[in-house]
Formats: structure tokens, sequence, C-alpha cells
């Protein structure tokens, strides 16, 4: 910013403000952004394996971004899994596929491809399992 005529610099803000929501409650009622992740979920899962198609800080990048969707995306499956009968036939599917889901995001997500496309094939399964069990008839 310049202050005055002179073109001398302003002070800057250098200070931030970090936000600690370990409950969630502040995101809770936010819709999912699902559009532009699946479709960059997809186009990770469809890049070569072999050869340097992505940077490795734009495979980082997506990965922890994929990582922290798939969170959400699970705990929207949690509370629907929640919600089931103590007996329903898709609980069991649903409890399987959320536990393989929290077991590879407790991995620190990595610089490379295969790291970004494992997080993306996360998102991607959990979005299926939510719209199976979004379809259901209410009971």
């Amino acid at each position: 910013m310049v202050n005055g005529a002179y073109g001398r610099p302003s002070e800057m803000q250098t200070s931030v403000t970090v936000l600690c929501d370990p409950d969630g409650s502040l995101t809770r009622d936010l819709p999912l952004d699902r559009e532009p992740v699946m479709l960059l979920a997809l186009a990770v899962i469809a890049l070569p394996t072999t050869g340097n198609t992505l940077p490795p800080g734009d495979c980082e990048q997506i990965a922890r971004l994929m990582a922290g969707h798939a969170r959400l995306v699970a705990d929207e499956v949690q509370a629907l899994c929640a919600q089931l009968p103590r007996l329903s036939p898709l609980r069991p599917l649903t409890e399987t596929v959320l536990g393989e889901a929290r077991r590879r995001l407790s991995v620190e997500p990595r610089a490379t491809l295969a790291s970004a496309q494992n997080r993306a094939r996360v998102v991607r399964i959990l979005y299926e399992r939510l719209d199976r069990l979004q379809d259901l008839p209410p009971s």
C-alpha cells in the first residue's frame, strides 16, 4: 500500500488469524464442493503413472486437497451410516469403506502422483457410498 503523495509504503499487516474448528461446527452446514473436486479427482486418476506428468509440489497440493475433502465426505457418510438400522445390509460395507478411507488418510500425503491418485480414489469411493446412502428411502 502507498502512503501519501511520496509513494512510501505504509505499514503492512503481519499477523494472521488461525481458525481452529476440531468439532467441525463451522463447516457442518456448508455443502460439499463436489463437482470441481470430483473433476480434479477423475483427472488425477486418469493420469499415466509413468513419466513426469505433474511437478512434485502440485502432486502434494492435490493430495492434501483430496485428503481434506475426503475427510469431509467421510464425516457425511459416517453420519448417514449411524442412521442405518443395526442389521442393515449396507452397514458392513459402509463401515468397511470408512475404515479403509480413514486408514489411507492416516498416512501423511507425499509429493508423488501415486499419493495424489490414492487420495483421489478415496474421494471417489466415498462419494459412491454417499450417493448410495442418500438414495435410500426414508425409514
